[in-house]
């Protein structure tokens, strides 16, 4: 098994010339300094002229400089055979589509089933040698897409990324009653609630959190009586259940959250159908960090959400045509 992943190369132009190489790889790709920081250990971590160099070293128009990543392993996960529905695979990424219920990492208490154990096992079949890193995570009970880097850098470039507001993930939620107006934007901050830590809340204290949503069917009624809406969803910040508490904030929780969703005397057939938040991350788009290539995925609607849709239209006078954002 190969100690390194490929290298990332840097041909040095005249306008670098007589800079440093840090100076040099983080204005061409974007390599952090820790990244540095853990590359130069390595004996063919950092290369000039592939000759070892220093971070500090000046460099000439024409040199090389390579970054060499070693190849790690998550030795803490144990891998399992769990299906997997990959959506795409390249020797930098993995995305896949999670099924509801399902863990991503293991955390205290659930060491085995998760998302991690399933990816970890399929490397090993394939004889890759991966430390799994999730880009992002969704809530156990919420279906999707994920995205998964498999090199530091990767992780960190797609990171970064979201952190600029430039990863386009939407999700489809099926809520009870009607938002206010048929599209809106919810910019309320979220934090723990200090009573009950594991909970999330709207306070004027929290971190800024901005929810853009659209009703694109209405089960039960019009826009002004539904009894249940299905609503499209983009999210420009990634809080900790931000849509779940933005919603619920909006007077339209999920159907099926148990944390925040409906009082116990709402319909509860809705309840007893999807058995888990009627939450999907439908769509998850961005750019190859490696290929520059502008990426995007789609996850269909897993059964319990068709199911639940086709109950819900039973209480359904009128219900329009769903439409997808431009």
């Amino acid at each position: 098994m190969l100690r390194y992943y490929k290298p990332l190369t840097v041909t040095v132009s005249e306008q670098d010339a007589g800079k440093e190489v840090r100076t040099v790889l983080e204005r061409r790709l974007g390599v952090s300094r820790k990244l540095l920081s853990q590359v130069k250990l390595t004996e063919h971590g950092l290369t000039l002229n592939e000759e070892r160099v220093y971070t500090t070293a000046k460099v000439s128009a024409g040199d090389i400089i390579r970054v060499r990543m070693e190849r790690e392993q998550s030795d803490d996960i144990l891998p399992q055979d769990l299906p997997l529905d990959i959506l795409f695979e390249d020797e930098d990424l993995l995305v896949v589509n999670k099924p509801a219920g399902v863990i991503v990492h293991p955390t205290h208490g659930h060491y085995t089933g998760t998302l991690a154990n399933g990816v970890v096992y399929h490397w090993l079949q394939r004889g890759e040698k991966v430390r799994f890193r999730p880009v992002h995570r969704l809530d156990e009970e919420t279906s999707g897409v994920v995205a998964i880097a498999k090199t530091g850098y990767v992780h960190q470039q797609l990171s970064e990324q979201m952190q600029r507001g430039e990863v386009d993930k939407r999700y489809l939620a099926y809520v009870y009653g009607a938002p206010p107006a048929p599209t809106g934007v919810v910019d309320e901050p979220i934090d723990r609630d200090p009573e009950s830590p594991h909970i999330r809340i709207v306070t004027p204290t929290g971190y800024p959190s901005l929810t853009r949503y659209e009703a694109v069917k209405h089960f039960g009624g019009g826009p002004g009586e539904a009894a249940a809406t299905l609503v499209k969803l983009k999210l420009e910040t990634g809080r900790t259940h931000q849509i779940r508490v933005h919603m619920k904030h909006l007077g339209c929780p999920l159907i099926g959250d148990k944390m925040y969703g409906a009082d116990a005397n709402e319909i509860t057939a809705w309840e007893d159908c999807v058995n888990r938040q009627a939450l999907h991350a439908a769509s998850l788009g961005f750019v190859h960090p490696l290929t520059g290539e502008k990426m995007e995925f789609h996850a269909p609607l897993p059964p319990e959400l068709t199911a639940l849709e086709a109950l819900l239209k039973q209480h359904s006078k009128h219900a329009s045509n769903v439409r997808f954002w431009t």
